[in-house]
């Protein structure tokens, strides 16, 4: 009797060890009811989560806190992780078919998935940049926790692809002060890019109401706690996984009654948790992947095969990156097919 229903081919890229990941041959059911399959075009290395992923460094404490929404296996490995990916729905709901949509998926050709965790892309969204949508909604996540007011005087430390994304996000707010600050004087490129004020640590300016820590740094961390005024509010949005970090709460931290507050894009802040759920999020953030200025997040891509060999370099140092894309065949075809019908 022939299987009128075969299972499908797919190639998923796998973290099998401490600092080595490979791309692994998997099969995967045909989707059922209320499913939908996804060929990929583009998906985003998320450098910070993704690194610690790489180097094994995940705390079994909060093991199970980190998973990602369509992980498969456990840390330290094998483990399949990832969730900045963009692709079109091949098959599922008739209304879903043809669909250019984003999904909390690993690094994956071809995956199957509830359409409740799919994200449609608006038209005036480009493909490859909705790749940003995940890391823009965690800076949507860290805005909804600081509530920024009018007038007010705020810093971001750390000019890395969270910290670009609040800087752009509160670029629009009408704040008194703004700046995005950091020790690398070559993020002075993007913050140019992003229109926004930057300098050094030392040449920061003090008495921030807010202070939005993404440095994921000891130093950082003290130096964002120096720029907040009086019972000004740190947002920390750094990870350290399990890294010990020394916190100064000596010096003046009681007699100014600062205040750290973590922002952790895994639930809504706790501000908006009652009126907004996590799909309004996502929609949000990827409307407003409209505007060109998040193109400057996007600093390289590669093909899908070699995926493993960018994510040793990114993780030794040897590459660079904001936001790193992998292209998939589809996107190549989807380009070719575009540009016939022209």
């Amino acid at each position: 009797m022939t299987n009128s229903n075969p299972a499908i081919d797919a190639t998923a890229y796998w973290t099998t060890a401490k600092e080595h990941g490979e791309l692994r041959s998997e099969k995967i059911a045909r989707p059922g009811q209320g499913e939908a399959l996804i060929r990929a075009l583009y998906s985003g290395i998320s450098k910070g989560t993704e690194m610690v992923v790489h180097h094994g460094a995940v705390p079994p404490r909060v093991a199970t806190r980190m998973r990602a929404p369509h992980q498969e296996g456990e840390f330290p490995g094998p483990v399949k992780f990832g969730y900045l990916s963009v692709g079109i729905v091949e098959d599922g709901p008739e209304e879903w078919k043809g669909q250019r949509v984003f999904c909390l998926n690993p690094h994956q050709d071809l995956y199957v998935v509830p359409v409740e965790s799919l994200t449609k892309i608006p038209d005036n969204v480009p493909a490859r940049r909705a790749v940003l949508t995940g890391t823009v909604e965690t800076a949507i996540n860290a805005l909804w926790e600081a509530g920024p007011r009018l007038g007010d005087r705020v810093a971001v430390v750390g000019a890395g692809l969270v910290g670009g994304m609040v800087s752009t996000l509160l670029r629009s707010f009408p704040l008194e002060r703004l700046q995005l600050v950091d020790l690398d004087p070559s993020k002075q490129q993007l913050a140019s890019a992003l229109d926004v004020d930057f300098v050094g640590p030392d040449e920061a300016v003090a008495d921030c109401d807010i202070v939005f820590h993404c440095s994921a740094s000891q130093k950082g961390l003290e130096r964002s706690l120096q720029l907040a005024g009086d019972e000004g509010d740190v947002i920390e949005m750094s990870w350290y996984a399990n890294r010990e970090v020394t916190v100064p709460l000596g010096e003046d931290f009681h007699a100014r009654r600062l205040s750290i507050r973590a922002s952790q894009v895994g639930v809504v802040a706790r501000a908006r948790r009652h009126r907004r759920t996590n799909a309004d999020r996502l929609n949000l953030a990827v409307s407003l992947l409209a505007d060109p200025v998040f193109d400057a997040f996007l600093t390289g891509s590669s093909p899908f095969e070699d995926l493993p060999a960018v994510v040793k370099e990114l993780a030794c140092g040897s590459r660079d990156a904001l936001c790193h894309v992998i292209e998939y065949p589809a996107a190549t075809q989807l380009s070719t097919d575009s540009s016939n019908r022209t």
